[in-house]
This record gives structure tokens, sequence and C-alpha cells, in this order.
């Protein structure tokens, strides 16, 4: 498998990937042939669910929301793996035909899921995050960026398990309400804090991750949405977008540049140059789990700071 960071839009290896998917998929498909999809009794022997995850950011809140009462096993934790390209192993077929839970972003991010699940479509109980926030595939895929969508998935999560184990459903509750008021404290803290001192400040950024975020943090995010999709999707830059950025950062019309340090393109790195000459302050953003150890929250926050101190040296507040 290569974890190597892929350019999206180029897929090299096409052929393997897809030689991947199809042994991953005959994986789960002989499983289930053998009895194993588990029903939500079965596979929660010893009161532990098996709750499987695609990406590790949702997975380290399912495991932080579930507690004592769920084993979580993310499947993309390496933070150079592209979810958009990831190749499943037989591995990974196998540990998703005997979830009793399976949640993945869906929305177009990790399309290899669905048909895994589709190889098995055994007993269990599937969280997609774009039918919980109600946006199709082409819309934007980053809803752990948007703290309100996070909140509507969490709210789903601790539904899908109170149903699997009613029995601790009261624990489940307990903890999602811990998780959003401690766990998440210095996270919504620092989102309010931003908002109230930078509300409406004119900013950048080098893809639709933070297209997420901004609003929640009352920014004034201006970089055109289509290169904001392009470079997400590693498509094609228009000539006009580029030119509509150059003339942003020029003219400092932008206070602070956000951009994701997984994706730094050719187009992106010519935007930080112009950035660095206009001393315009920058700002990353991954879009997984840096370190893949760090809890959600912590990854988060981290990044806000980082953001609310290029602010704060933009705009001397």
């Amino acid at each position: 498998m290569n974890f190597g960071r892929l350019t999206r839009g180029c897929l090299p290896g096409r052929v393997q990937r897809a030689g991947a998917l199809a042994a991953a998929i005959a994986a789960a498909a002989s499983l289930a042939a053998c009895g194993g999809s588990p029903s939500a009794a079965a596979a929660s022997g010893g009161n532990v669910l098996q709750v499987v995850v695609a990406e590790n950011d949702w997975g380290s809140i399912a495991a932080q929301v579930g507690g004592k009462y769920v084993h979580v096993t993310s499947i993309i934790v390496n933070p150079n793996a592209d979810p958009h390209v990831y190749e499943p192993t037989p591995a990974d077929g196998r540990t998703v035909a005997t979830a009793s839970l399976v949640w993945y972003n869906g929305i177009g991010y990790d399309d290899w899921m669905p048909k895994l699940l589709s190889a098995d479509p055994g007993n269990r109980t599937v969280l997609s995050v774009g039918q919980v926030v109600g946006v199709a595939g082409g819309g934007n895929p980053h809803r752990w960026y948007n703290p309100a969508d996070t909140q509507k998935v969490i709210a789903a999560y601790v539904a899908d398990l109170a149903k699997l184990d009613p029995a601790h459903a009261a624990y489940f509750r307990a903890r999602a309400a811990q998780f959003n008021s401690v766990g998440l404290k210095a996270y919504n803290d620092e989102i309010a804090l931003i908002k109230s001192k930078y509300a409406g400040t004119p900013v950048g950024a080098s893809e639709s991750i933070f297209a997420m975020l901004a609003p929640a943090l009352g920014l004034n995010l201006i970089t055109p949405s289509s290169f904001l999709k392009a470079i997400s999707e590693g498509t094609d830059v228009s000539a006009a977008d580029k030119a509509t950025i150059d003339h942003q950062i020029k003219g400092r019309l932008i206070k602070v540049y956000v951009y994701n340090s997984q994706n730094t393109t050719p187009d992106v790195q010519a935007q930080l140059a112009e950035c660095k000459a206009e001393g315009i302050p920058t700002a990353t953003i991954t879009e997984t789990l840096v370190p893949a150890t760090a809890t959600y929250e912590a990854w988060q926050t981290r990044q806000l700071d980082g953001i609310a101190a290029a602010l704060a040296k933009a705009t001397g507040r």
C-alpha cells in the first residue's frame, strides 16, 4: 500500500488500486459467506461494541464518546494517507465485515467504504456523515471542520449506540455531554475568542477545508470557491482564479492566508511565497490528525491557536 501523499485528480497505479480494492471486497464477502457479519448482540460480546471508522479524526470522537463500551478501529491513521485515493486491504475488508457499527464520511470523500459495505450488507449499523448532515456527493466533504455539523454527527452516533446497546444509552449520552462540555471546551473557547476579536477580517485559504471553519470564526474568506475546490480535488486551477488571488495578496486585501500543509501544490507554494514577500502572516491546518495519536480536540485547538496568532500579528490585536 502506498501511504505517500498523492496529488488528487492524478491516479497513478489505477489498476493496482482497483486490484487492492477488489481484494478487500473479496475478503469482506468471504467472511460474510462464512457467517461473519455480526448482529448487534453478537458484535458486542462482553458488552463492547465493535465500531469501525474510516478516518481517525472521526475515530477520535467515536472512541471518546463511546467510552468503555465501545472498541474503535480507525482504518486511515497515517497522516500522509489521502482518504480520496486510499487503497483498502483485505484486512480492512475483514474488519468492516465484523463491525456492529461502521462510520464513514461520504460526500465522495471515501468512496471505497461503501464498496466494502456492499460486499457484506449484513446486520450492521452504518453512519454516513453526508447523510446525517444532508450533503450529497459534490458538496464540501470536510464536515469535521464545521462545528455545527460535528455536533449533528455526534448526536446521530449516540442515537445509534443507544439502539445497539440500550442498557448503556444513558452512559453514551453522558459521555457525549462530557465530551462537549469538557473535551471541547478549549476548542469552543478559542472559536469564540477569534470570532469576538476578528469577526469580518478578510482572509485567504488554499482549499475548501477552511471554508468549513471560517464562517464559525466569523472570518470573511474571499478566496474564490472554485479555487478552493480545485486544490482540494486536484483539478486544474483557472487562470482567472490565479489572477484574483494574486491581486488579493499583492494588494494586501487579505490579512492572513490559511493553507493545508499536507497538500502544498505548486499553485499554493507560489501563493505562500507571495504572502511572505508581502508580509502577510500564514497559518497551517491539516486534513487528518497530526500527530496521528492526537485527539480531535487537541488537534483542532492547536490549529485554532495558530490561526489566532496569525490574526494577532496581522491586525495588532
